[in-house]
């Protein structure tokens, strides 16, 4: 096939249409310089349901192989289960998955040893060049000698690592409804709350990379409805729902209602400082809650903004040797998950909390939710630049207002605050606001929007 490598090679990871844009043949030159690349002696490589997955994740080993690589194929995996084999086995990893998108698509999330993140500037932009020079020149040739492939699974020693992060032993019961969506967590989420004090309510968690239910992407509130009617149906303490991958997870209260994921993130910073003894850094993004923030300077610790996505939280994680991240995105980091994104140990931490006393999860979680906020707008504008700078003069030289650049601009007052972030593939402005109620919010909101939409 003619592949447009442009079109695949993303910021962070290789996703696209499968056959349309990628293939098997190419999943295998992808192995091929992912090897090059890392320069490793051995990696290890899983797979997502997808129907392509097995085929493209079975190709990029033997194209790793072909190079000398030793290869151990964990198979159906979710992607921080990728990352536990990656750091338990200090090896290189790669995860074919799409994540939440939808079935005609695949991808590959790679990290070197330790989890560590492979993105432009580590790794990936490399790997590109060379796929794009073998495309144009023809494959390498075999090493004289290829490395091995060997099965090996890692789905109940990933579960017990999980466990023994957070103890759910003596919590009082709980019954939680789980929608996996048809994706990975159908396969992690029975290993992983095994003996616990928990009765569990399945959603779908067949195996199902078409989504015959609803498409594996909680941040879309149409795909959690069917959880939130089905929590209060059951008289169940909470729902959790995952993404297609089961790296990230979304949670509802008692009621039904969202439990926004900065709450969660502070929820899980008071928990990791506490275990480490009321000190530690916890990294949020620039658009999470100013909950955030606050609640880990009330428990004794030190929070870091940092830019939006993953590899800048990682990279700060890293810098930082903090014991938290957390993103509005429900990403979730743990320095004991080697510094990696992993919705279920967040989601353990939540049931721990809510098992560790009497209140329903409503209550619990106000004390984390202290704000209101717009959710992302996005914005169709014809120059991004321009309309920044509008926003940019309209606020600047007022005495109760501050400015920053961080990531696009950050305009913030005593009691109220927006960030405005163009996004780097589309002709799009990413309008958040936040404020201490609904009416302030819905007039900074609003005030933002016709400067921008002007």
């Amino acid at each position: 096939m003619t592949a447009d490598l442009s079109q695949i090679v993303k910021a962070y990871d290789v996703r696209g249409v499968v056959p349309d844009q990628w293939d098997e043949a190419l999943a295998g030159l992808f192995g091929a310089a992912f090897a090059e690349v890392t320069g490793a002696a051995a990696i290890v490589v899983g797979h997502d349901m997808r129907p392509s997955s097995p085929g493209l994740s079975r190709a990029f080993a033997r194209g790793a192989a072909d190079r000398g690589v030793d290869v151990t194929e964990i198979g159906l995996c979710s992607t921080d289960q990728l990352y536990y084999a990656s750091g338990a086995l200090d090896l290189p990893g790669a995860m074919f998955t799409a994540s939440h998108n939808p079935a005609q698509y695949n991808g590959i999330k790679l990290c070197r040893a330790g989890a560590a993140p492979v993105g432009q500037d580590t790794g990936l932009a490399q790997i590109r060049e060379l796929v794009e020079r073998w495309l144009a020149e023809g494959a390498p040739q075999p090493v004289d000698r290829p490395g091995t492939l060997a099965g090996r699974e890692t789905l109940e020693d990933y579960a017990a690592h999980l466990r023994s992060l957070v103890d759910l032993t003596s919590i009082r019961p709980l019954k939680v409804v789980v929608d996996a969506g048809n994706g990975m967590g159908g396969h992690t989420v029975p290993s992983v709350f095994a003996g616990l004090p928990l009765t569990l309510v399945p959603m779908y968690f067949e195996l199902d990379g078409t989504f015959p239910n609803h498409e594996a992407n909680p941040l879309d509130p149409a795909n959690l409805v069917d959880l939130q009617k089905r929590v209060p149906a059951e008289g169940a303490d909470l729902g959790i729902a995952f993404d297609g991958d089961a790296d990230r997870c979304f949670v509802v209260d008692e009621n039904g209602d969202p439990v926004s994921p900065s709450a969660v993130t502070a929820l899980v910073a008071a928990r990791e400082l506490a275990r480490n003894g009321g000190k530690g850094t916890v990294i949020h993004n620039l658009i999470t809650s100013r909950t955030v923030p606050e609640v880990v300077r009330e428990n004794g610790g030190t929070p870091v903004r940092t830019r939006v996505g993953h590899s800048f939280i990682k990279a700060e994680m890293a810098r930082t040797g903090a014991i938290f991240g957390g993103e509005h995105s429900a990403h979730y980091y743990f320095k004991d998950f080697w510094n990696a994104d992993t919705g279920m140990l967040a989601a353990l931490h939540v049931l721990a909390a809510l098992g560790g006393q009497q209140g329903p999860l409503s209550g619990l979680v106000a004390q984390y939710d202290r704000y209101t906020g717009s959710g992302e707008i996005n914005s169709t504008v014809a120059d991004q630049a321009a309309r920044l700078a509008a926003i940019r003069t309209a606020y600047e030289g007022r005495a109760d207002v501050t400015l920053d650049d961080l990531d696009g601009l950050t305009v913030a007052a005593a009691d109220w605050w927006f960030n405005v972030r163009p996004s780097n593939t589309e002709p799009l402005l990413r309008l958040n606001a936040e404020a201490k109620d609904e009416a302030t919010m819905a007039k900074i909101r609003d005030e933002a929007l016709a400067i921008i939409r002007g």
